[in-house]
């Protein structure tokens, strides 16, 4: 695991710091997309300016994307690897309104949006709201 977390922020020349191995290191364990104050949950005595510069450095390199799932809690999760200069896997994202996880949906791409003339798109976020497999199999 140790070689896989220096190998991803080598790519994304990222210096390795204490806290960006341990916040990477649970990134990766993560499953679904996850807040700062989850994060912050994972660590004792963290500081939380520098949990939060460590997210920024990571979203600005690229090595992983935020999510406004409409939960007022910004979540983030890692981004496929061929990110480099924009987020380019521009996917849907799941949130289950039971659990309240955050999944990506890297196989579902939002589909493109025609604007009218003078509009600019900056940012487009596509969540779907429901109840996900693992919720259905327990409820």
């Amino acid at each position: 695991m140790d070689k896989i977390i220096n190998n991803k922020l080598q790519e994304k020349e990222i210096r390795p710091t204490a806290m960006r191995l341990l916040v990477l290191k649970v990134l990766l364990e993560q499953h679904t997309a996850i807040s700062l104050a989850d994060l912050e949950m994972k660590f004792d005595n963290v500081d939380k300016s520098t949990l939060f510069r460590t997210l920024k450095t990571f979203e600005d390199k690229k090595l992983i994307h935020s999510i406004d799932d409409g939960t007022g809690s910004v979540k983030y999760a890692l981004c496929k690897d061929k990110c480099k200069i924009k987020h380019e896997d521009l996917h849907v994202h799941f949130l289950c309104t039971n659990c309240k996880h955050t999944f990506c949906l890297n196989d579902i791409l939002i589909p493109s949006v025609t604007l009218p003339g003078g509009f600019s798109a900056e940012n487009i976020n596509m969540v779907v709201k429901g109840v996900c497999s693992n919720c259905k199999k327990t409820g």
